[in-house]
């Protein structure tokens, strides 16, 4: 009788752990969010290492996520949208740009903000981006010599 009590309390405190660690992870991937907020979109030239879910960062605090990516067939630039908190607003003279974490982190949407007494709306388009720049490429015109003349 005694083992079997231990093995419920240790199972019951495992599964404790494995509850509260779903949870946790959940909320540091953004799924468990509140759902409320507006959207924005913006059209890059490279949306390279930008996915569903990656974060929309305004001074390096996390203020929203990508949303949705799809190919522009007559621009053939990737449309981004993204969700932003609705606390947040954003004046209508902000740029987007695709930034990198480091060599070995991924890539976010940050955006920096403008000065403008104006904010965008829900469903408004970011016309001021930045795409992606492949560390590869760059990597290879500084070994080739060229540094862009």
């Amino acid at each position: 009788m005694t083992h079997s009590t231990t093995e419920v309390v240790v199972g019951g405190a495992v599964l404790a752990l494995a509850l509260g660690f779903a949870v946790y992870a959940g909320q540091v991937a953004g799924l468990g969010g509140t759902g409320s907020g507006y959207p924005l979109s913006a059209s890059f030239r490279s949306a390279q290492g930008v996915n569903l879910g990656t974060d929309v960062r305004l001074a390096g605090v996390k203020v929203g996520a990508v949303t949705g990516i799809d190919l522009d067939t007559e621009s053939f630039r990737a449309r981004t949208t993204f969700t932003l908190r609705d606390s947040v607003t954003i004046p209508d003279d902000s740029s987007v740009v695709i930034s990198s974490e480091g060599l070995l982190g991924g890539n976010y949407v940050e955006i920096l903000p403008g000065a403008s007494a104006f904010n965008y709306e829900a469903g408004d388009e970011v016309l001021d981006t930045q795409g992606a720049v492949s560390l590869i490429s760059l990597l290879m015109k500084f070994v080739s010599g060229d540094g862009g003349q």
